[in-house]
C-alpha cells in the first residue's frame, strides 16, 4: 500500500493541459499525452510542515501524482518530460485497470514493473525531505536490486552498478545470439571466449564484495 500520512493528502484533479502546455514536447508527445491519459491527480503533497520534520533540506515539496491510463503501453517521455520541468519532486502512481506502476525521475527515468494494485507499495522514510526523496529513489529505482552485497554504498552508487548489470546482461544476450548463429568455428570460438569474460564480469558484479 501507498502509506502516507493524512495530512499530506491533496486529492485535487489536474487538467491535462496544465501538465504540458509550457512543455517542449513534440506534437507526436502531446497527442499521445491526450489520447492516452484520463485522469491525472495530485493525491499528496509531503512538506516539512505537514509531515512535522525537523531538518532543513533542499528539496521543498514532494507531490505524488496519480495518472489514469487508456491503456497499458504509455511512453515514459512524456512524464520524464514532465519531471525533469517542475520545480517539485515528482513520483508517479501509473494505473490501468487493476495495475500499478511507480515512477520517478532521478537523472533518468526510473519505473518498476506493472503490478497488481493489492500489491504497490511506497512509504516515505527518514527525517528530512531529501532523506525521504533517496529512500523513494530505493524503493523505486532500485526495487529488482541484481547486486547482492550493495549495503555499504550510497543509493546512487547502487544505481549506477545497476546500470553496469544491466548493460552488461543485455551485451551478454547480443553475444550469445552472435555465437549461435556465427558459421564460422574460429569467430564462433572467439565470441564463446568473450562470452566467458562478460559472465565471469557479471558475476563479479552481482556477488563480488562492494
Amino acid at each position: 500500500m501507498i502509506d502516507f500520512p493524512t495530512a499530506t493528502a491533496v486529492h485535487r484533479r489536474l487538467p491535462k493541459e496544465a501538465f504540458y502546455k509550457h512543455l517542449p514536447l513534440t506534437k507526436a508527445l502531446k497527442d499521445k499525452f491526450v489520447s492516452d491519459v484520463e485522469r491525472i491527480v495530485v493525491e499528496n503533497s509531503l512538506t516539512k510542515e505537514n509531515l512535522n520534520l525537523n531538518s532543513d533540506s533542499g528539496i521543498k515539496e514532494i507531490l505524488l501524482l496519480s495518472i489514469t491510463l487508456k491503456k497499458q503501453e504509455f511512453d515514459g517521455k512524456v512524464i520524464e518530460a514532465i519531471a525533469r520541468q517542475n520545480p517539485h519532486k515528482l513520483v508517479f502512481l501509473l494505473m490501468f485497470e487493476d495495475s500499478r506502476q511507480l515512477a520517478l525521475y532521478h537523472s533518468k527515468l526510473y519505473r518498476t514493473q506493472w503490478i497488481d494494485a493489492s500489491e504497490i507499495s511506497l512509504k516515505p522514510q527518514g527525517f528530512s525531505l531529501d532523506e525521504i526523496w533517496e529512500a523513494f529513489v530505493e524503493q523505486i529505482a532500485l526495487y529488482d536490486e541484481r547486486a547482492e552485497k550493495s549495503a555499504s554504498l550510497s543509493v546512487d552508487e547502487r544505481l549506477a552498478l545497476q546500470e553496469q548489470i544491466l548493460k552488461l546482461e543485455k551485451l551478454i544476450a547480443r553475444t550469445e545470439a552472435a555465437a549461435w548463429k556465427e558459421q564460422q568455428p574460429k569467430k564462433q570460438f572467439e565470441l564463446y571466449t568473450r562470452l566467458r569474460g562478460y559472465k565471469q564480469e557479471l558475476e563479479d558484479l552481482k556477488h563480488g564484495e562492494s
